[in-house]
């Protein structure tokens, strides 16, 4: 039994969401979803899991085959929608906060670019969250693909997912002429938000700081810490899965009263 590992609550949430083919199996589906965990939360290689869990192929060939499947997108949605319900707040977000992570490269054969700004060689994480900070759509790019460029696939991406948001708020790097063509292409209102505070210092901004709260919640998982991943699709999947352990995490003791 490992810290990372879910409840039989919880487990018994996630088969109603993923409703797994009834078989008779070696290893229990349950065991799988812990190794993932304690992968993306302990940040060791798929060779290096713990004994105690199935064999590391096992693991990875559920992993490919759930991705390929977006298992993933689909509990991260059931669960983000049901605590947002516990919240007292709507299932479905009207609005968003968008924004980018700059991480370091930690595989060497993986695409890599350069952000000049932020003197990181890697890749960007650009991300849609909630108001709450639970993420509901994110892209991977190398590092030197500026976020308003980036913003325009997000927002495709988004739109593929059929999300009920309206309007997404925005720091100045996504200034100019991206928010009419956004508005008139994907139909998002997207509000750019600057701070007036000119102190040298950091300023929380009202609603936009909740972003960077989730990319803190993200790099307390070492797997996140850099990017080991050596698909854009992999590293994608990790922030889901990342996301999907913190809400069952925080929210467990909420689960018990999930229909």
């Amino acid at each position: 039994m490992y810290p990372t590992d879910i409840t039989e609550t919880q487990w018994q949430y996630m088969e109603k969401i993923l409703l797994p083919q009834p078989r008779k199996r070696k290893h229990d589906l349950k065991e799988i979803w812990n190794a993932i965990f304690y992968l993306v939360k302990t940040g060791c290689q798929w060779r290096m899991l713990p004994k105690d869990y199935p064999k590391w192929e096992l693991v990875y060939y559920y992993f490919r085959k759930w991705s390929v499947l977006e298992e993933f997108d689909l509990l991260l949605g059931h669960l983000r929608s049901k605590v947002r319900v516990h919240l007292g707040q709507n299932a479905a977000a009207s609005v968003g906060i968008i924004d980018s992570q700059s991480v370091r490269w930690g595989n060497n054969t993986s695409l890599n670019g350069i952000d000049g700004n932020k003197k990181v060689k890697g890749i960007k994480r650009h991300v849609v969250v909630d108001k709450n900070g639970f993420l509901i759509a994110i892209m991977i790019t190398v590092a030197n693909i500026h976020d308003s460029k980036a913003a325009i696939l997000l927002m495709r991406v988004l739109k593929e997912l059929c999300s009920s948001v309206k309007t997404i708020i925005a720091d100045g790097g996504y200034r100019g002429e991206l928010a009419q063509y956004v508005r008139k292409t994907f139909g998002y209102v997207l509000q750019v938000v600057i701070s007036n505070y000119s102190k040298q210092g950091f300023r929380p901004i009202k609603k936009r700081w909740v972003v960077e709260r989730t990319f803190a919640w993200l790099d307390t998982n070492r797997r996140l810490c850099r990017n080991y991943e050596t698909t854009f699709d992999a590293a994608e999947e990790m922030v889901k899965i990342a996301t999907i352990r913190l809400l069952l995490k925080k929210f467990k003791q909420a689960l018990i009263i999930f229909e």
